[in-house]
């Protein structure tokens, strides 16, 4: 196999036939009995990284939560997994919500998230009684009191305040910096407002902040930064109801052969002890910590397997490889320049030899999965796996040029089961009037 094994999910291996098999289950076989594009997820690896977080943050207060970043993949089937692991849940729109309470979440383990919810939204979460509601805006807090207000009910908060942080990540998936359309900045007082707000508003009780300094992140001494700014400032405004300190997610995968991301642990490690010496060098009561991961959770354990549609060679230029999908099942490299790597489900050993623009069917220039890479020598029929798939995929899936979305598959032990079936072309016309 390629040295593709820190990519893969960890249950990736040969078969006797020699080809890549996840979960026991041969790729090959899944792709021709389920059709491509399909997406497969390594159950057990799912479940194993979730109780990796619980235990690694738990190893430092029992008291410690995990979130689950529903927006990373938020298939019924994963959110039954979170709740069934102990973890609560992040939604950041009714979607999600109605998603979550679908699933079977009790209603205090979810968190509402969202940098602009409306008032049916704010309805939605206060009908639902959610656990914790993060305020974005002042006008935020306005609305929700007024309508916490007519409903008769008090509804506990926390404030997402932005530190000034700036992790090296892509500039359209970094939030902490000052200028963000994202929570309230600690610089010129905003975020100090916004606390003073809530502790004013009759219907909010504000019950600690909540901070996201960005995703995929590989430099973790960020969180420390971050984490003695907002200690200066629970000083700065008084640490009553400030019990709870939520410090996002945002702890990055390896999408190349490159990359080298920290573990879970050392990630829990550097937050949960920046946090607390700093709120004990501020002479602070410790606050519970919580986190919210999501890409970490699904990412590597998720591939998306393509069909070869046909291949095309411009002498001087290059060679191009088209697949059975694209955009519509894999934004990201459109969206940030991601990069992803491939690797073939019927030849995983092969030796590459060709270098190729991996391409998807959509009527944009711009559908390309990878811009450059070598693999074996490819042709019309043949699959190509990329790894890391698992987060930001499906979630973001569209019908663009009316391709349906694909199947999700869960394979664990030799067994598959199909969590998400592919869409019809029934489905893509049901909803006209």
């Amino acid at each position: 196999m390629q040295p593709l094994s820190h990519v893969l999910p960890p249950s990736a291996a040969t078969t006797a036939d020699g080809h890549l098999s996840i979960g026991g289950c041969d790729l090959v076989a899944l792709a021709e009995e389920h059709g491509t594009p399909l997406v497969v997820y390594d159950a057990g690896a799912l479940r194993d990284t979730m109780q990796r977080y619980l235990q690694a943050f738990r190893a430092h207060d029992p008291h410690a939560e995990v979130i689950y970043a529903s927006k990373a993949f938020w298939a019924q089937a994963v959110l039954r997994m979170v709740h069934e692991e102990d973890l609560r849940v992040d939604v950041a729109s009714g979607g999600e919500l109605f998603m979550a309470l679908h699933a079977g979440f009790p209603p205090q383990k979810i968190v509402m998230h969202g940098n602009a919810k409306d008032a049916r939204e704010i309805n939605e979460a206060l009908e639902a009684r959610v656990g914790l509601l993060v305020c974005d805006s002042l006008d935020e807090i306005a609305l929700l009191n007024h309508i916490a207000g007519e409903r008769g009910v008090v509804q506990d908060v926390l404030i997402r305040v932005t530190p000034g942080v700036k992790p090296s990540t892509h500039e359209y998936i970094s939030t902490g910096q000052l200028d963000s359309k994202f929570g309230f900045s600690l610089e010129g007082g905003l975020a100090a407002a916004a606390v003073a707000a809530c502790r004013t508003a009759t219907h909010v009780n504000i019950v600690g902040l909540h901070c996201h300094i960005g995703s995929q992140i590989f430099e973790i001494g960020a969180y420390p930064v971050a984490a003695q700014l907002l200690a200066a400032f629970v000083k700065e405004v008084g640490r009553d109801g400030l019990d709870i300190m939520d410090m996002g997610g945002g702890l990055g995968i390896a999408y190349g052969r490159a990359d080298d991301p920290p573990s879970v642990e050392a990630y829990a490690d550097t937050v949960m002890e920046a946090v607390f010496a700093e709120w004990d060098a501020a002479g602070l009561e410790r606050p519970r910590v919580m986190v919210e991961p999501g890409r970490s959770i699904v990412g590597r354990a998720g591939v998306t397997v393509y069909r070869v549609t046909g291949t095309k060679d411009i002498p001087g230029v290059r060679r191009y490889v088209a697949v059975d999908g694209g955009m519509s099942d894999l934004m990201r490299p459109m969206l940030y320049g991601a990069v992803y790597e491939a690797i073939l489900p019927e030849r995983p050993e092969a030796e590459a030899s060709e270098h190729v623009r991996l391409v998807g069917k959509h009527c944009e220039s711009g559908d390309v999965l990878i811009k450059e890479i070598d693999l074996p020598h490819l042709e019309a029929g043949n699959l190509v796996c990329l790894p890391a798939t698992g987060a930001y995929g499906v979630a973001m899936a569209s019908n663009y040029n009316g391709v349906t979305r694909p199947a999700v598959v869960f394979v664990e032990n030799g067994e598959a089961t199909v969590v998400v079936r592919r869409e019809t072309y029934g489905e893509l016309v049901s909803r006209d009037a």
